[in-house]
């Protein structure tokens, strides 16, 4: 059996791809950045309100506290998207669009750069979103292929076909 996909790696896929790792192998890291950060937020809020109680004026420290803040909340409700432009920034010229093929001894893909075959042992974890399957071959790096240029097969089918070549299950990421 031979599954085709045609996948542009763009700000979507990306983000798809750095919500899968934050969600998996980076779960750990995550949890602790997101907890810390998450104080720091309520800290700086809570210096400024307590200032704010005992009526003291205004001043610069209490406006650099509310834009560290502030900044430190948007990071954190947007951490795959800002992972996702910084790593398609580090992208190679040529790389933007690949097309690989799965068969059953491993898989190919192809870019305007090269040509590289994988064997499905190198795949750490295989997650599935609405729009993508996503190959995470370690810490920072994946692969993403999108289901709807799917040829061959079935997602239903290729989803069957990759967790038995891979001997890994399929973990669906929202």
């Amino acid at each position: 059996m031979e599954f085709h996909f045609e996948t542009n790696y763009n700000q979507k896929g990306f983000t798809a791809m750095a919500r899968a790792l934050r969600r998996t192998i980076r779960r750990k890291q995550s949890r602790r950045s997101h907890l810390f950060g998450w104080c720091v937020a309520a800290f700086g809020l809570l210096l400024t309100a307590v200032d704010r109680m005992l009526q003291e004026p205004w001043t610069f420290r209490n406006t650099l506290t509310c834009g560290v803040v502030l900044i430190l909340l948007v990071t954190l409700f947007a951490e795959d998207r800002i992972n996702a432009f910084f790593a398609r920034r580090r992208m190679l010229p040529g790389t933007e669009t690949a097309a690989c093929v799965f068969t059953e001894d491993g898989y190919t893909s192809s870019t305007a750069a090269a040509t590289t075959e994988f064997r499905y042992e190198a795949v750490q974890r295989i997650c599935e979103t609405g729009e993508y399957f996503v190959f995470l071959l370690g810490r920072q790096h994946g692969q993403i292929y999108d289901k709807a240029t799917l040829t061959g097969g079935t997602v239903d089918e290729f989803r069957t076909f990759i967790s038995e070549k891979a001997g890994k299950p399929v973990e669906y990421i929202k």
